[in-house]
C-alpha cells in the first residue's frame, strides 16, 4: 500500500467514526495518521539507479521526552505477562516490540507492570504511563489516548466451554441463558459489547486464571476471551479440559496507542511513531516476536 493510500484510508475511518453510526453525532475520535511528505531533490537523487545509498542517521532525542513508559495486559501470553524473576517487568511478544520501536524512534521505552488490566487503563487516562503495547480499539477509549493505525496483530475472541459439558452455540443469542464470565474491562469490538450489556448474563473477574477456574468448576457455562492467551493459561492450570466453540465473537485488531496527557505526546513524537508503525506492517517482524514469546512462556514457571 503507498503512503498515499495508507493516508487516504486512514483518514476516511476517522470520517467514520467521527460521524457515527448512522450519523448519530459526533463521537471523540483521535488517531494518527501516517501522512505522505515530499522528499528533498537531494534525497530523490541519491535514490536513482547507481547511487550508494547512506545508511539512515539514527534519530536525535525529543526535548522534553527522556524516556517513554509503556505497559499492558499482563495476564496475556504470549504478548504479555509478569516476569517471574522481577514483578515489576513485562516480558512477552509486545515487550519485544517496545524495544524495537525504541530503536525506531530514538527514545528508550521502559515496558512496566503497573497493576491488571484496569489499572493499566486507569494509568494510561491519568497520563501515568505513556504507551499502551497492545489494545482493542473503542470509541470511549479515543478519549484518552490516541490510536496508530494500522494494528500491529489481529486477535480473535471465542467462547470456551467445558469439553464435558458444552454448550450449544451458534449465534450470539445461543448464550442468552447461559451464565458467561469474562475479565474485567475486556472489551470485545463494539458491537458485541452493545449486545452483552443488554441481553447476556456476563461475570467480570479480576484475572483469566479465576475466570477458567469457575469455568472448570462449573460456576460458568462459557468464557469468552481470546483463543491464544486462554489456551496458554489453560495448558497451566489443569483441572477439566475446555475447548473453543466456532464461530469466533470477534477478529480485533491490537494497537499501539499514546496517552493524551503524556508529556511526550507532540507533533514529532506522534510521527516517528506512525512511521515505524507503518514500517512493523510492511517488514512482519510482529509474527517472530509472537514466536519467540510462545517458547518463552512455556520455558517460565507461573509466579
Amino acid at each position: 500500500m503507498s503512503l498515499r493510500r495508507l493516508a487516504v484510508s486512514s483518514f476516511t475511518l476517522i470520517g467514520l467514526a467521527v460521524a457515527g453510526p448512522m450519523g448519530i453525532g459526533p463521537a471523540p475520535f483521535h488517531s494518527v495518521a501516517l501522512a505522505q511528505t515530499a522528499a528533498p531533490p537531494s534525497a530523490q537523487a541519491s535514490a536513482a539507479p547507481g547511487a550508494s545509498a547512506a545508511a539512515p542517521t539514527p534519530p536525535g532525542p525529543i526535548a522534553g521526552c527522556p524516556m517513554l513508559v509503556a505497559s499492558g495486559n499482563p495476564q496475556y501470553p504470549p504478548y504479555l505477562w509478569r516476569d517471574p524473576a522481577d514483578e515489576q517487568k513485562l516480558l512477552g511478544a509486545n515487550a519485544d516490540l517496545m524495544q524495537w520501536l525504541a530503536a525506531e524512534i530514538g527514545i528508550p521505552i521502559e515496558t512496566r507492570y503497573v497493576g491488571p488490566w484496569g489499572r493499566v487503563q486507569e494509568e494510561m487516562r491519568a497520563g501515568r504511563i505513556d504507551l499502551i503495547a497492545g489494545a482493542f480499539f473503542t470509541l470511549p477509549r479515543t478519549e484518552y489516548m490516541d490510536y496508530f493505525h494500522p494494528a500491529f496483530r489481529e486477535t480473535r475472541s471465542v467462547i470456551w466451554t467445558r469439553t464435558a459439558a458444552p454448550v450449544a452455540y451458534k449465534r450470539w443469542s445461543d448464550l442468552a441463558p447461559k451464565q458467561g464470565v469474562t475479565v474485567i474491562n475486556n472489551s470485545f469490538g463494539v458491537e458485541f459489547d452493545n449486545y452483552a450489556r443488554q441481553s447476556l448474563k456476563i461475570s467480570q473477574v479480576a484475572s483469566i486464571e479465576q475466570a477458567i477456574l469457575m469455568l472448570q468448576r462449573g460456576r460458568a457455562d462459557y468464557l469468552i476471551y481470546e483463543d491464544t492467551p486462554a489456551e496458554a493459561y489453560a495448558a497451566r492450570n489443569g483441572g477439566p479440559s475446555i475447548q473453543p466453540l466456532m464461530p469466533a465473537i470477534a477478529r480485533e485488531g491490537l494497537y499501539l496507542t499514546l496517552a493524551h496527557r503524556s508529556r511526550c505526546n507532540t507533533p514529532e513524537l506522534r510521527g516517528r511513531i506512525a512511521r515505524a508503525v507503518y514500517k512493523l506492517s510492511q517488514d512482519r517482524v510482529m509474527n517472530r516476536f509472537v514466536d519467540q514469546g510462545f517458547v518463552l512462556w512455556r520455558k517460565q514457571p507461573s509466579l
